[in-house]
């Protein structure tokens, strides 16, 4: 196949069978990778819970696994990590309560993204939170100052204000309102606990701040430094990386080849980046060498 094909040709080339093969959802994938997840996120809780010695130090990657949940909610709302559609929803719904992202509201916001990837015009991701462009924008972004803001924002609009983004379907405003109101009323009870004891502000508060910065450098790479065109192999960033961070980010870095073929589940990626491999316009040899590169495109 020639090099030059864009994202829409190269699905196209595929046989039928090939497709089939790499649009096959499995319940038994995303639930064995699901329970590696959760038995990792288990192991840091129950080591603060026991107080092992220094112990403060596993807020860290308690943190990170928390809000790299925002992978498996991602992946969710286009109902791949599991064949059953009562598992992707409930699992983009559990998700949402650990990161304050609104599931049913963050579907339709985030399939716009898709349809107008790096559009600076119609892409809701840069209307939300725009790149940063500057050397300070970008530790505030790396902070996530702009996403708890906007978080906040979105929620408590979606609960007691007007609902008028054109990519959200009025037919879906209502669940909007009650995800949002059932979150808020969830939240207000976790935070009443604090009256009794200290747990969730070790658990799960303070580790959402710490992992907040390593969930916005991993984000940044997926389309920053890539051009506003149609073609997928190009407006979106394949990062190489190790198998720990594709892990995490439940094969995620394979992000091009994610917005090529969206079907396509995150068990199937690396078997679709083979095909993809060579059509791809934008990668990074590592999120450290997409850090660099960005700074010193901020610098300039």
């Amino acid at each position: 196949m020639p090099a030059e094909l864009d994202h829409t040709a190269l699905i196209k080339s595929l046989p039928p069978e090939t497709k089939a093969s790499l649009t096959a959802r499995s319940d038994a994938a995303g639930l064995r990778h699901l329970a590696l997840y959760l038995a990792a996120l288990a192991g840091s809780t129950a080591g603060m819970v026991l107080q092992v010695p220094f112990w403060p130090l596993l807020m860290l990657p308690q943190g990170v696994l928390l809000v790299f949940l925002f992978t498996l909610s991602h992946e969710c709302t286009h109902q791949t990590p599991f064949r059953s559609k009562a598992l992707n929803e409930a699992a983009g719904h559990l998700c949402a309560l650990a990161m304050a992202l609104p599931f049913v509201w963050f579907r339709y916001f985030h399939l716009a993204h898709h349809k107008f990837t790096n559009d600076p015009e119609r892409d809701p991701e840069l209307e939300h939170g725009p790149r940063p462009v500057t050397v300070a924008q970008w530790l505030i972004y790396l902070s996530g100052w702009s996403y708890w803001r906007g978080m906040g924002k979105t929620i408590w609009r979606n609960a007691f204000g007007t609902i008028d983004a054109p990519y959200l379907p009025q037919r879906r405003h209502a669940h909007m309102r009650l995800e949002a109101r059932l979150l808020l009323a969830a939240y207000a009870a976790a935070l009443l606990t604090l009256l009794a004891s200290p747990l969730i502000l070790w658990l799960w508060l303070v580790p959402l701040l710490i992992g907040q910065p390593f969930l916005r450098a991993y984000l940044l790479a997926e389309h920053g430094l890539c051009p506003p065109v149609a073609n997928m192999l190009e407006n979106s960033r394949t990062t190489y990386t190790s198998q720990a961070v594709r892990f995490l980010a439940w094969n995620m870095p394979y992000h091009a080849e994610h917005h090529a073929f969206p079907t396509v589940p995150f068990h199937q990626l690396p078997a679709f980046h083979a095909i993809t491999q060579a059509h791809l316009k934008s990668t990074s040899d590592g999120y450290g060498a997409f850090t660099a590169g960005y700074v010193k495109q901020l610098t300039r």
